[in-house]
């Protein structure tokens, strides 16, 4: 039975200000969320985990798109788990970020006149630990702007007391199991910033150089991109099996401008169809001769200093690397040995990340971790599904790396950072010592130098923050963690570290090595509409901080989120974020307008429904299964597309449309029961969205539920009313596809040609057309002929009524109106011209666009695939002008 008639609720729009003003929201929302410990996650409960740890951002860092897309997702990811019931923990922090951070506070002490060796090690690094306390870690209030439900009682930081243990525990153990070693090798060097880095921290561009080609002998020419490091050369390497030279192995050859001899050998490594087939041999230099060096027992001769100045001694010593290339290409060719010049000569350029000076191989005495067996591991976990990367495509780009990885150089030579734990004695003694061993003392013992690189302490990161090495209630709880999310771009530096670690350091509870993380959901970099790399040069660069204060956070969010999909890179653009703006808006006011009329959520579902309150329901079924769906597979963009279309159009354009004339008439249980509806629908909607969009939906559910029933029934006090800790909605299979969808969709076919007919015709929204209406009762909607009429804004014909006009709907459905006196024709003839004009324009601009090769090889996906629906879009546009057109005659 339905529920009895009921008098008309009050008016609540007192709870909701007439528009939506997200800064005032945002703040006080999430200071609530906070305050009523809703970002805190239970060790001790019984329910089921779900947790996810934080890319540590750099504690030099402030919130960039990139950023912004990352934290979007992760967040939806846990507020929806935490709706589901889930224990769900998403714990904080941040990286020390050793050379980053290093060079802000160099750079501050240069301003005062001063150098980190005119302050000591000491002193330094306390001046690195005042200037984090007092300007580091403002990215952590700009997440809190951004929405992120972090729980900031666990935060953590990569040079804190625990994970400090943690490093010098995991150190210690590598050590003791040969998997941590010390050693001369050619490793990536900054001139500038005086330290060792890692791949990670290199970026490779495509810079214009030269390529010289030196005559060593009448035989051997050699071509090279960096003249100078001749110097140091020891070998001309050539093809043990190449006719041209195999008569030349064993003997030598002087090296120009050096009086040296130097022996010609034999090694597979050439490639004798590339230039002459000869190849000067660095080994202190060059990653790719130290090799041959090694084979062969040649010299490493280091010809250049930390700084990149020349140390050999003779006519160049003392010049800079980059003043010692054109002086030594002049004295070869002054000699005439330079056969060949060539200017410009593109070639791939390692440049350091922080400072972007070039990069120089270097051989240098530092720490390196065997990832041998560690790699192997890694790799193992994925391929036996213990660890998933979604999506499953890019598993190619992991293996690739983790198959074929070189020893990781681990040692910096830097002041801020973890120390290397190792103790070197008077006579020679060597002594690692972990957190719980004795600091070996006496005359003559000191520590090693360098700290490790920043990636070490990372690759502990979902482990270490959970309590590791101690045996914690949290490490019980939450680790392995349930997914990773990160960009695409770190896949194989960040994430195959800590899958090294965490399987080498951790065991689940019947003893095996254990993961970090169950899933790996990778995305995208974030790019411009045009699907181009966004960077300053370009004016392209998105800062969603901007976003926020102009459109708002859920509006930021939704934008990212709605461009995300799996491993693909996201296209953003303001107009993008004005329409999710529009899209909060609209949610705004479509609530308003139920709290208006009296909708609630108190009471459970009437059990008469309208065939319009079927359709709704089951249209929210639908989209309820999707969106799970959905999730469960990381496609977010689809997610973020389901329900604006489903609040949008079903709801808003739809469902509160047809709702209006029920809730304005006489029939009091009928307007109820659409109260009651309109509320449920809004309540679940509110749900499913605030995962994606926070602010806005908290605020307009607390406003819709206010201390209703339901609330009551669960327990809660007033003010802890949140969709924080609302449940998610479930898909209840007794109102899903309802016939009274067939029938919706006929009515909504009718209005929609209807309404289309009248904007052809240059009617105005507002003004009533008499019309007949045809063929109802043989398409089932007969009974909704007073709704037709009253969204389309026609009258009953009349006296004298004659049909100018007739549309024809699939259905058997016809409508005939009558628009004599409606319309100025001249005027209507002169902007239905201009329309089509627009259209032919759009339709040969796109042509254009998707025929052009270049454009379709280079766009992503969502572009081109834009671009296609701007195409079909004018053409049906075009041809619906012409037949307008035609009926004016």
């Amino acid at each position: 039975m339905s529920q009895p008639p009921r008098k008309a609720r009050p008016t609540q729009s007192a709870e909701l200000a007439a528009a939506y003003q997200p800064g005032e929201v945002e703040q006080r929302r999430y200071a609530q969320w906070v305050a009523a410990g809703h970002l805190n996650a239970d060790a001790k409960s019984d329910k089921p985990p779900f947790a996810i740890v934080i890319p540590p951002p750099n504690v030099t860092g402030s919130l960039h798109v990139g950023h912004a897309l990352d934290h979007t997702i992760q967040d939806s990811l846990i507020r929806r788990k935490r709706m589901q019931g889930f224990e769900a923990l998403w714990l904080p922090g941040m990286d020390h970020a050793g050379i980053a951070t290093q060079n802000v506070v160099e750079r501050k002490l240069a301003a005062e006149g001063l150098s980190r060796h005119d302050l000591g090690r000491e002193k330094f690094v306390e001046r690195v630990w005042q200037w984090k306390a007092e300007s580091g870690g403002a990215i952590l209030g700009q997440m809190k702007r951004l929405g992120d439900s972090v729980d900031w009682s666990r935060e953590r930081f990569t040079m804190d007391e625990g994970l400090s243990r943690a490093v010098q525990t995991i150190f210690k153990k590598l050590y003791d199991d040969d998997l941590i070693y010390r050693a001369e090798r050619i490793i990536n060097w900054c001139p500038r910033c005086l330290t060792a880095l890692s791949d990670i921290e290199v970026e490779h561009t495509d810079d214009e150089g030269e390529l010289v080609s030196i005559r060593y002998s009448d035989e051997i020419v050699v071509a090279t991109t960096r003249a100078e490091t001749m110097l140091g050369d020891t070998a001309v390497a050539v093809h043990p099996d190449d006719e041209r030279y195999k008569h030349l192995i064993g003997t030598e050859v002087e090296l120009p401008l050096t009086g040296r001899r130097i022996p010609i050998v034999g090694d597979a490594h050439v490639d004798p169809a590339f230039g002459t087939g000869c190849v000067k041999v660095t080994p202190a230099h060059d990653p790719n001769d130290f090799e041959i060096g090694q084979r062969h027992g040649l010299p490493s001769i280091t010809m250049m200093d930390e700084r990149a100045i020349i140390t050999v001694h003779g006519p160049f010593q003392g010049l800079d690397r980059y003043e010692a290339r054109p002086a030594v290409v002049a004295a070869l060719r002054e000699q005439g040995r330079i056969v060949a010049e060539k200017r410009p000569y593109v070639h791939a350029v390692g440049h350091c990340s922080r400072c972007k000076t070039t990069v120089e191989p270097r051989l240098s005495l530092q720490w390196f971790v065997n990832t041998g067996p560690l790699a192997k591991a890694a790799g193992d976990a994925v391929r036996d599904g213990r660890t998933r990367i979604e999506p499953a495509e890019l598993s190619k780009r992991y293996f690739a790396w983790v198959d074929n990885m070189h020893d990781w150089c681990i040692s910096r030579q830097l002041w801020w950072g973890h120390r290397i734990p190792v103790w070197y004695g008077p006579d020679g003694e060597v002594v690692c010592v972990g957190p719980d061993d004795e600091i070996p003392t006496g005359e003559g013992w000191r520590q090693d130098e360098d700290v490790l690189d920043t990636w070490f302490s990372s690759a502990l990161w979902p482990f270490s923050t959970l309590g590791w090495p101690e045996q914690t209630a949290d490490l019980a709880k939450f680790y392995p963690t349930s997914v990773l999310v990160t960009g695409y771009d770190i896949l194989f530096f960040w994430v195959a570290r800590m899958m090294m670690f965490g399987l080498y350091a951790m065991k689940d509870k019947d003893g095996r090595s254990a993961v970090p993380f169950e899933t790996v959901a990778l995305h995208g970099m974030v790019r411009d509409q045009f699907g181009k790399k966004m960077s300053k040069s370009f004016g392209n660069v998105v800062d969603p901080l901007d976003w926020i204060d102009r459109f708002g956070a859920d509006a930021t969010r939704f934008t990212l989120a709605r461009g995300a999909n799996p491993g693909s890179d996201v296209p953003v653009s303001e107009e993008w974020c004005q329409g999710s703006r529009n899209f909060c808006n609209k949610l705004w006011n479509a609530t308003r307008f139920a709290l208006i009329n009296g909708a609630h959520t108190d009471g459970d579902l009437p059990t008469e429904l309208s065939p319009i309150d079927r359709w709704i329901l089951s249209r929210l079924q639908h989209t309820i299964t999707e969106v799970d769906g959905y999730f469960e597979e990381y496609e977010f963009a689809k997610v973020c597309d389901s329900l604006f279309h489903f609040a949008w159009d079903d709801v808003c354009d739809w469902y509160v449309e047809l709702a209006k004339p029920v809730l304005t008439g006489d029939d009091q249980a009928a307007a109820e029961r659409t109260r009651r509806v309109l509320g449920h629908v809004l309540d679940q909607l509110l749900r499913l969205l605030h995962p994606v969009i926070p602010f806005v939906t908290d605020e307009l559910w607390c406003a819709l539920v206010g201390s209703g029933a339901a609330e009551r029934k669960q327990g809660k006090a007033e003010g802890d009313t949140s969709l924080m800790v609302a449940a998610w909605p479930a898909a209840d299979p007794a109102l899903i596809d309802d016939p009274a969808e067939a029938e919706l969709e006929t009515l909504q076919r009718v209005v929609t040609e209807v309404r289309r007919f009248r904007a052809d015709q240059g009617l105005k929204p507002g003004q009533r057309v008499a019309a007949a209406l045809d063929g109802l009762a043989g398409a089932g909607i007969a009974a909704h002929e007073p709704l037709i009429r009253f969204l389309a804004r026609l009258d009953a014909p009349g006296d004298g009524f004659a049909a100018t006009g007739t549309v024809a709907v699939a259905g058997g459905v016809t409508v005939s109106l009558d628009t004599r006196g409606s319309i100025d024709v001249a005027a209507e003839r002169a902007r239905l011209t201009k329309d089509r004009t627009a259209a032919e324009k759009e339709i040969s601009q796109a042509t254009a666009k998707l025929g052009n090769e270049g454009f379709l090889a280079k766009a992503p996906e969502q572009v081109v695939a834009k671009l296609r629906e701007r195409l079909a879009t004018a053409q049906a546009d075009l041809t619906r002008i012409d037949a307008a057109l035609a009926q004016l005659g």
